[in-house]
């Protein structure tokens, strides 16, 4: 018995094509999608006329709490910003700070119609997993491991995440173990992590080749190139979320195919940083999983996947000067079916009975959705996220008519502005 329906809506079938149908959701799962009608006594109605119900968006890979650096420091080389600007500020941050940046993250995220994110970030990690539970969100969480600083120590935290939250908030938590890459986890710790990861059964979440600058340094250490060192060190044999994946070789390539690796596509960054165009066409040809990341909103810089996913179909035509290239539903794909594939959750990602109700409601009624030839080209190349009208999570409303109903968004603005006040000063 149903206990939601969303009726007479515009629904994007797994198949790409759209039509008008009923979406009955029971419990945290869709039940059926048709035409016929509903029990009025059991069930809440919410009307589907003149919206667009997509799959929740999944942000493949991010940094949460980095909210609180966006436009602290822009137009910088990747090592430049990092170094001089980011990191310094980021070994200030306690667990408020923290805090207040996931949660207004989340508030974005939502209210742009990402249902699902993969965050890796510094220590306190329990507070993005916090407020992940309160939100009604999913989470994929991971404590970015340094491991040429205090590593040891940092790799305990996260398999404390992982004790504490794995499998928490009805299941909406997952934890991975989060190395952050190869420049700063000499392969003797990676060796280290993978052995506890294996342990316990978890999966990991790194950044691979993100700059060329990454890869040359890897092979003046190491001989090496960067997929060729840490699979040696046993890190890839049980589940990998790779971001990034700007430069690669034949050879890493079929690593990544061996290992069944999945990619995190992060375009608005690589292009905001000049990192590069990750061969994104010829992974999807190749059978690689990629899904969609924003990365943090400091080197974005903002946490909205549909701006990814128009990016995604754009960058690709651009650089191979072929306008066939990641047509508009396969960006679509990399943002959902695709991201649900490469954060490792079954039963997400498509609008198909049994599958987890993680749904998002566009407004098709403003100006940049006339004429309405097609829902699927209009969402990619001519929306944006202020027409995200209603977000459901496992069944729940999370937002209705643009209003959250889990988190208190003007609060949430204040506290994290007094935050980030605070450290900038």
């Amino acid at each position: 018995m149903a206990n939601l329906v969303i009726t007479n809506v515009h629904v994007l079938k797994p198949d790409g094509t759209v039509e008008v149908s009923n979406i009955f959701i029971s419990g945290d799962k869709i039940s059926k999608i048709d035409n016929s009608t509903a029990n009025a006594d059991n069930c809440t109605f919410i009307d589907g006329r003149g919206k667009f119900a997509v799959p929740g968006f999944i942000n493949a890979h991010t940094h949460a709490s980095m909210t609180l650096l966006r436009s602290y420091s822009d137009d910088k080389a990747l090592m430049d910003w990092l170094n001089k600007d980011i990191w310094p500020i980021e070994a200030k941050m306690n667990n408020l700070d923290i805090r207040a940046g996931a949660e207004l993250a989340v508030v974005e995220m939502i209210k742009s119609g990402t249902t699902t994110f993969a965050d890796m970030y510094g220590p306190n990690m329990e507070e993005v997993a916090q407020i992940v539970e309160k939100s009604g969100m999913r989470g994929v969480l991971c404590r970015g491991l340094i491991g040429v600083f205090n590593g040891d120590e940092k790799l305990a935290t996260n398999v404390e995440l992982f004790k504490n939250w794995h499998g928490a908030a009805n299941g909406r938590i997952k934890v991975m173990f989060g190395p952050h890459a190869i420049y700063t986890c000499p392969p003797d710790y990676l060796k280290k992590v993978a052995k506890i990861a294996a342990e316990l059964g978890a999966e990991i979440h790194i950044h691979m080749n993100e700059t060329q600058d990454e890869i040359n340094g890897c092979v003046k250490d190491y001989g090496k190139r960067p997929f060729e060192v840490v699979a040696e060190t046993g890190l890839f044999d049980f589940g990998t979320l790779a971001a990034h994946c700007v430069y690669l070789s034949d050879n890493e390539i079929e690593i990544i195919k061996a290992k069944k690796i999945r990619v995190a596509h992060n375009p608005g960054s690589n292009m905001k940083l000049a990192s590069g165009i990750a061969p994104v066409p010829r992974l999807l040809r190749e059978g690689v999983t990629v899904g969609l990341g924003t990365d943090g909103a400091s080197s974005n810089n903002n946490l909205d996947m549909l701006e990814e996913i128009k990016l995604a179909a754009l960058l690709h035509k651009v650089n191979t000067l072929n306008p066939l290239e990641i047509p508009a539903f396969e960006a679509v794909k990399m943002a959902t079916e695709y991201g649900a594939a490469a954060v490792g959750i079954e039963n997400i990602g498509k609008l198909e009975v049994g599958y987890k109700a993680d749904i998002v409601l566009f407004d098709m009624s403003g100006a940049d959705w006339q004429p309405c030839y097609n829902p699927v080209s209009l969402l990619v190349y001519s929306a944006n996220s202020s027409s995200v009208d209603t977000v459901i999570v496992d069944g729940k409303i999370l937002m209705q008519n643009r209003e959250l109903k889990t988190l208190d968004e003007e609060k949430i603005i204040a506290e994290f502005n007094a935050c980030a006040n605070r450290l900038t000063k």
